[in-house]
């Protein structure tokens, strides 16, 4: 079967935050600008592009692929 068993005490259940000294060195990949993380979603989010990073296990997987939009396409130009 699928599925973790209820906790009892594991420590790998929990997603591992990131490490906060390592925040002043991350910037987007995509608009050089830094970023904010989020400990509720353990995303890296970047407010101007209106994207999320994932950290898995304590690492910021900082590639365009692997982030998702965290708000609605932004309203057409022109």
């Amino acid at each position: 079967g699928q599925g973790q068993g209820q906790g009892s005490g594991s420590a790998s259940a929990r997603p591992q935050p990131l490490e906060p000294s390592l925040l002043r060195f991350l910037v987007c990949p995509l608009s050089k600008r830094p970023l904010r993380y989020e400990e509720a979603t353990n995303e890296l989010i970047n407010e101007e592009l209106g994207i999320a990073y994932p950290v898995i296990d304590g690492i910021p997987y900082m590639i365009p692929e692997a982030a998702r939009t965290t708000r609605k396409k932004p309203p057409a130009e022109g």
